[in-house]
């Protein structure tokens, strides 16, 4: 989170003069940032992610980054990196359907002989080759 964020956020129980002087940044600056505009890059940014939601509810909620990546690039023609689809999808909480893991069972065959037992349970020889 960034200093100015936190200043937002905080300014109702704190001053914002306060605020600036412990996290060591100028007032000016703070009220600087928050009259401008945001950047162009900010705004991209909302664009793309409005544009993901509706792949990914297209997608009925399943698809995850590389999927909605490749669907923005393929049918959608929107040329955007895969890291930069992954970190706007992280921020706006979008998650896409995991694999389950599946679970491999042994299942004993009652049908089946029990194989005999050789050894008769004595497994300490009294030499080697010896039984």
């Amino acid at each position: 989170m960034s200093c100015y964020r936190l200043i937002e956020a905080e300014k109702a129980h704190h001053t914002v003069s306060r605020l600036c002087r412990v996290l060591g940044v100028a007032r000016a600056g703070y009220y600087a940032r928050a009259s401008r505009s945001p950047s162009a890059r900010t705004v991209a940014d909302q664009a793309l992610t409005e544009q993901i939601r509706q792949v990914h509810a297209r997608s009925r909620g399943t698809y995850g980054a590389p999927r909605v990546h490749a669907e923005l690039r393929l049918a959608l023609d929107v040329r955007v990196g895969r890291k930069r689809v992954a970190r706007l999808m992280r921020t706006a909480g979008i998650v896409g359907v995991h694999r389950r893991r599946r679970h491999g069972l042994t299942r004993r065959d009652p049908a089946a002989s029990a194989a005999p037992d050789l050894v008769g349970r004595r497994f300490t020889p009294p030499a080697p080759d010896r039984l």
